[in-house]
């Protein structure tokens, strides 16, 4: 049987784009991958998405978009697809329990993991004030301290949003050079309230039940220094999970998939992209669930245009 539609992903963008196919009669075929939910589900608190004017705790979120994707007849399966042919018009795909079918079109919604530390504190202080995303959570820091730990663009651009709201922020760069943007550079250093540290890697995030500061070791020396915080930001980028994909796909040199501008078509017919899959600017809950619209609507416009539905 070659179904309708299939999705690779879950997450904000999986979901929507289920809820738009399966409205439209597409019947699709959700497949949540090893962590269903996407980053939503280590997510404490989301205030930033419409309709939650209370906010909402990031698992009770995802379920609500499983529970309106299944009202529309969404079959949502909890395995992990780990093989992918795109070769002809019917596409091809396998899981890693062993199942294979075939789509007239795929939803790619596979998203992008954060890139951490490695270290223990990191873990154990997760939602606790060690977050991956400033734009998230930095509103629940406003007039406090707090780090940036990161060198690049990305780190130079949630310093400066954090600026806006904290009383001060510690930016901590590894080298005595960032690898960001001159003008990035600039207004980091032109910001009175953030403070490079220089030649810096984090040894320890401190704290209990929350974030308390953080133990910093110089690259040079080998001295110590503690700085007292009450959150700690990770940007050393982002690692989007498309490596089944590069075969087939059109990819940036980082892996992000490329879709036409002002849609979610890939280089092949029938296969669309959403989410942080292919978007590594605003890595939003509100953007993925419309890049996943867009995805839905463009597989159905598809299908009418060959006949298919």
């Amino acid at each position: 049987m070659v179904h309708k539609c299939l999705i690779i992903g879950s997450g904000p963008a999986g979901y929507t784009a289920a809820i738009y196919a399966a409205r439209a009669g597409l019947s699709p075929i959700l497949y949540t991958g090893k962590d269903p939910g996407g980053q939503l589900m280590i997510t404490n608190e989301v205030e930033n998405y419409p309709g939650f004017p209370d906010g909402v705790i990031g698992p009770e979120m995802m379920n609500l978009f499983i529970k309106q994707a299944e009202r529309f007849g969404t079959d949502i399966r909890y395995e992990l697809i780990d093989k992918v042919d795109f070769s002809g018009p019917i596409h091809k795909v396998w899981s890693d329990q062993g199942t294979e079918l075939e789509a007239h079109t795929v939803i790619i919604a596979t998203g992008a993991s954060a890139k951490w530390l490695g270290i223990p504190s990191e873990t154990k202080l997760m939602n606790k004030g060690v977050s991956a995303c400033a734009v998230c959570d930095g509103f629940f820091f406003r007039g406090k301290e707090v780090a940036v730990v990161g060198a690049g663009d990305t780190a130079c651009e949630e310093a400066h949003y954090l600026s806006k709201l904290c009383k001060k922020v510690y930016l901590i760069v590894r080298r005595d050079e960032m690898r960001a943007s001159k003008i990035m550079q600039e207004r980091v250093l032109n910001t009175p309230n953030i403070e490079v540290i220089w030649n810096a890697v984090t040894d320890e995030i401190l704290g209990e039940e929350e974030v308390t500061g953080a133990r910093l070791k110089n690259t040079v020396d080998g001295s110590t220094r503690q700085i007292d915080v009450n959150a700690f930001f990770i940007a050393i980028g982002h690692s989007p999970n498309t490596a089944i994909f590069k075969d087939w796909l059109d990819m940036d040199e980082i892996g992000y998939l490329i879709a036409s501008p002002g849609s979610a078509k890939t280089n092949r017919e029938g296969v669309f992209v959403s989410g942080d899959a292919q978007d590594k600017v605003y890595r939003q809950a509100i953007t993925a669930a419309g890049t996943g619209c867009m995805a839905a609507l463009d597989a159905e416009r598809y299908l009418s245009e060959k006949g298919i539905v």
